[in-house]
């Protein structure tokens, strides 16, 4: 559908899709780093690849943060799946050194099964090879050793890596790994849009299809309007979140003082005030033009 659109985009596919290209060492000259100052520490190779039935634009990136990231999970992974493996490899050697004589005794299938659910975490198969044997006693043995070598073929090559996918061919590695990145952006909107208190999406009281789409309508205007005032905000050099400009504004309080009429006078005196601001929201108040001398038009 997007190629029948021609729509542009950038998106990722998974290393294992595409061995050949997560396999490239990390160290392998063909990357080249990013010049672009938000991007340090990332570099790219591009090449051509035939990606869901069409040649694409494919850049490979490594970067060292999420390689540092990714190398700590490993790490804590292993450890963990080696404490459980230790402690039921000791369970299975005192019951057949006769310490434990109670309860049911293991079978290999479940000793198999629990490991299996120990390695269950990412590319912990890979790197802790298990061996189950059953006795002459049906008591299952199980030993387990760390591969070094896979471990050391693992960090060369998929740790700190991502394969990118796009149609923008003019676009240099530097853009199109800003783009992906990005996408955090448009994520943030659809938690906003989730939230009960900021997004108005839920509680949604209707059920007809027609007042449903109208719900929405009014739903995305009304984020629209909080984007661009956050935008306006920001652009001023007032550097908040949105929520807290919100929370700021909510908490200013417009009084109205109505006196009462004098001898021939044919309305009452009003006199508006705000309650007490703070330096921010006096800030925010200019920047949006909420004081009362700047919002005559709307009264």
């Amino acid at each position: 559908m997007i190629d029948s659109l021609e729509l542009h985009f950038v998106g990722s596919v998974k290393l294992d899709e595409h061995k050949d290209l997560a396999r490239i060492p990390n160290n392998d000259p063909a990357f080249e780093g990013c010049k672009d100052p938000d991007l340090e520490g990332t570099k790219a190779l591009r090449v051509e690849k035939k990606v869901y039935g069409r040649n694409r634009v494919v850049v490979v990136t490594y970067n060292q943060n999420l390689f540092n990231a990714q190398w700590l999970t490993v790490q804590n992974d292993i450890a963990k799946a080696a404490e459980r493996l230790s402690l039921l490899s000791q369970k299975l050697k005192d019951r057949v050194d006769g310490v434990i004589t109670k309860g049911r005794a293991p079978t290999l299938v479940s000793v198999q099964t629990q490991c299996k659910k120990f390695l269950s975490r990412q590319h912990m198969k890979k790197l802790i090879s298990v061996t189950v044997t059953e006795g002459h006693d049906n008591i299952p043995r199980m030993d387990y050793a760390i591969d070094s070598d896979a471990l050391h073929d693992l960090s060369n090559t998929y740790l700190g890596k991502n394969i990118l996918i796009t149609s923008r061919k003019e676009w240099d590695n530097a853009k199109v790994v800003t783009a992906y990145r990005s996408q955090f952006i448009i994520e943030d909107v659809f938690k906003e849009m989730k939230d009960r208190t900021t997004g108005s999406w839920w509680p949604m009281y209707h059920w007809t299809d027609s007042k449903i789409r109208v719900h929405g309508l009014y739903c995305t205007i009304a984020l629209l309007i909080r984007a661009l005032m956050l935008r306006k905000v920001r652009q001023k050099g007032l550097h908040l979140s949105g929520k807290r400009v919100l929370r700021e504004l909510s908490e200013i309080r417009e009084v109205i003082n109505i006196y009462q009429k004098k001898r021939r006078q044919k309305t009452e005196r009003r006199q508006t005030v705000f309650s007490k601001v703070s330096d921010v929201q006096k800030q925010l108040m200019s920047i949006l033009m909420l004081d009362e001398e700047k919002n005559s038009l709307l009264g």
